[in-house]
Parts: C-alpha cells; sequence; structure tokens
C-alpha cells in the first residue's frame, strides 16, 4: 500500500519519455528513419537543400517561414494548419531550432484549432500520429520536453501548453546540423540551455535525478564557454557534440523541475518587441538571480553558488558576476529600452507575469511578488 503524500508536500517526479538517438549525418538519418511518403516535414528551405538528393520525395513539406516570421504564434499555426487541411499523414518529422520544433508538436495532435482554446485546455490534447523531433541549434531542448510555447496574438503574451501528448517519440541528435549557426543565433541559444539548467536546478519540484542532469548540462556549457571566452568564437566548432548533448540533459531537467521566473519575465518582452526567446531570457538571467540571493541563499541555491564556483574559478559571492561577463563574451547584452520598450509599459509586463505565467512562477526559488518583478524590469531598463 503507497502512503498518502502529504497535505502541502511537493510530489517529485523523474521521467524521460522520448528514445534518444545520436547520429552522424543527415544521411544517416534519412536511411535510418525512411523519410519520405507519408511524412509532414518540418524544415526550411535552406536546410531542406542539405538532404540528399531525393531524400524528401513523397513527403509534404512545410517551411513555416512562408507563415510568419520571428517566434511562433497562434496565427502561423492557424495558416498552416488551413493549408495542411483535409491530408492525411502518418508521421510529423520537425527538423529546426525550438521555432519549428514547438510548432510541429501541435501537428501530432487530433485537433490544434482553435489554437488558443486548446492552449486554455478547453479542448482534449491527444496525440494521434508519432512525432521525431530533430534540434538543429543547442538550447530549446524541446526535442525533450511536453511543452509547445507560442506567443498568443489574442492575450498578448506567450503562452506553454504543457501535456505528456506533446512528447516526441524519439529525438535524433545530429551534431553536423549546428555547424553554420550565426554568432547570435549560437549565443541566445546556449545560454537558453544554461538558463534551462540552472532554473530547473532551483526549482522546488527539482530531484536527485534531475540535478544531475542540471549539473552535467551546466558543465558542458560553461566549459565551452570558457574555451570561446578565451579562443574565440571558432572555438565553439570543437564543441558542438557537447553544447547539443548540454541541450538535451538541459532539456530532460526543466521537462521534469521545470523553469520559473527568467522564463515567465522574459516572455512579455519576447511577444511585445520580438525578441527572440534565448536572448530575452539572457537580459532577465543574472538579475533574477540577484533578486533571489538578496532575498535568501541557502539550499538549492547555495548548492549551485558553490558547483559554480568551481567551474569558473571563483568565490562563491562573486559566482553571479563573473557569470554575468562570461555570458557578454557570448552574447550582447541590451537594455529593456535598447529593445524598444517604455517605462510605462514596465508596470504591464510585470501584470502579465503575475497573472498569466502562474505556471512558471510556481517554481521560483523564492516566491517573487508584483513589486519584486517589477523592480527587476526597472532595473534592467
Amino acid at each position: 500500500m503507497t502512503a498518502p503524500v502529504p497535505e502541502g508536500a511537493i510530489m517529485k517526479k523523474f521521467q524521460v519519455n522520448p528514445t534518444v538517438c545520436l547520429l552522424d549525418s543527415i544521411q544517416d538519418f534519412c536511411e535510418e528513419f525512411q523519410v519520405g511518403a507519408g511524412d509532414l516535414v518540418f524544415a526550411s528551405q535552406r536546410l531542406q537543400t542539405r538532404f540528399p538528393v531525393g531524400s524528401l520525395e513523397g513527403a509534404e513539406l512545410v517551411d513555416y517561414r512562408q507563415y510568419g516570421q520571428g517566434e511562433p504564434t497562434d496565427v502561423m499555426v492557424e495558416s498552416i494548419a488551413g493549408a495542411l487541411s483535409g491530408r492525411q499523414f502518418r508521421r510529423v518529422i520537425a527538423i529546426g531550432g525550438g521555432t519549428i520544433l514547438d510548432v510541429a508538436k501541435l501537428f501530432a495532435l487530433e485537433c490544434v484549432l482553435p489554437v488558443t482554446e486548446l492552449f486554455e485546455h478547453k479542448i482534449p490534447v491527444r496525440k494521434v500520429r508519432p512525432l521525431i523531433l530533430v534540434p538543429t541549434t543547442c538550447g530549446t531542448g524541446s526535442e525533450m520536453t511536453d511543452i509547445s510555447i507560442l506567443e498568443l496574438t489574442r492575450i498578448g503574451t506567450k503562452m506553454g501548453l504543457a501535456d505528456p501528448a506533446l512528447y516526441a517519440d524519439q529525438a535524433v541528435l545530429i551534431p553536423e546540423l549546428l555547424r553554420g549557426m550565426p554568432d547570435r543565433v549560437f549565443g541566445a541559444s546556449a545560454i537558453d540551455a544554461l538558463v534551462h539548467s540552472i532554473e530547473s536546478y532551483t526549482s522546488p519540484k527539482a530531484t536527485a535525478f534531475s540535478k544531475l542532469c542540471s549539473e552535467r548540462a551546466m558543465d558542458l556549457i560553461l566549459k565551452g564557454f570558457l574555451a570561446i571566452a578565451q579562443d574565440g568564437a571558432g572555438a565553439r566548432e570543437a564543441w558542438l557534440e557537447e553544447f547539443l548533448q548540454a541541450s538535451c540533459l538541459a532539456g530532460i531537467a526543466f521537462g521534469n523541475a521545470g523553469c520559473a521566473a527568467v522564463h515567465a519575465l522574459s516572455y512579455p518582452l519576447g511577444a511585445a518587441r520580438h525578441v527572440p526567446h534565448g536572448e530575452a531570457n539572457a537580459v532577465m538571467f543574472i538579475e533574477v538571480y540577484r533578486t533571489y540571493q538578496q532575498q535568501r541563499c541557502d539550499g538549492s541555491l547555495d548548492e549551485l553558488l558553490q558547483h559554480l564556483s568551481g567551474l569558473l574559478a571563483c568565490p562563491k559571492d562573486q559566482v553571479l558576476a563573473v557569470l554575468d561577463e562570461l555570458l557578454r563574451h557570448i552574447l550582447e547584452r541590451k537594455t529593456l529600452a535598447a529593445y524598444g520598450v517604455k517605462k510605462n509599459d514596465l508596470a504591464d509586463y510585470a501584470d502579465i507575469v503575475m497573472t498569466k505565467q502562474g505556471r512558471l512562477m510556481a517554481n521560483n526559488y523564492v516566491p517573487l511578488d508584483r513589486e519584486m518583478v517589477l523592480g527587476i524590469y526597472k532595473r534592467l531598463y
């Protein structure tokens, strides 16, 4: 007989759903998975040219950029659904960054429309076809999670739909796909993975198992960042497999323990000013953790800082300052004002965080109220 969970306690669980496959090349992927007739394949036109000639013959190809630019929105998804209306597919395959993977997940479901009602759980989330996800960036970890994130234009913010039906059946890692990433795309995606590893580590839902994934991810990422800071941007080429593995591990970690305030505060900025997700996280990251540290610095936050002090070779009380400086070598940091945010927007952003991002704010290391959230925005302005 299982003992009941005490009232007020958090039941902690750990699971890894997708089968993870590591392959050397796109050709290996096409041969292993027999891509072709009956498949719905999400891939940019540029990426399609990297596939062996004839390997995509018979597949229905979708380049989401034909349906809009920037971060994924409900409007994009509705446009794609309209174009595919009435067609039947045996599998959904997505090769791309987090945007493409998050959109593709929805098309493994029985019903995707209306999108806002789906994300508000007003219609069933039911998976009806296999899903294969292949990341081409090293940040989102979307291939390992049961979450799809869209900008919902009708309510003016980003929102995540979290449901086991969104897990991939296979997550396929191909390091060669990371070659040629623009520096800014790499920086934003890799910092996104770092934020995933750290927010999941300090989440109240973290377990010993998720923390192992978090630690290994942050170790791989920060060692790669240190090499780049020392030897220049070209040094990352020797670390591509490690960055891809770290993103996957961080995805496992936050898929179990969740993300928190860094993501919650980034969403209004991303939605209103069309700032890429990882870049918006980079803006919020250090200031959120400074705020945590000022409120309370014990438990998992103290453990985190102790671990990072070893990686960064600095005293524990200097970790956030040293980490901040390191991240500026990876991605240029801007103020909120530089993105076009107005001072009177800040209160609206804080209201959106407090009213629309409860799923994420529940995972904060310490509770943050509206005034604390507004204070973070003001300091970043």
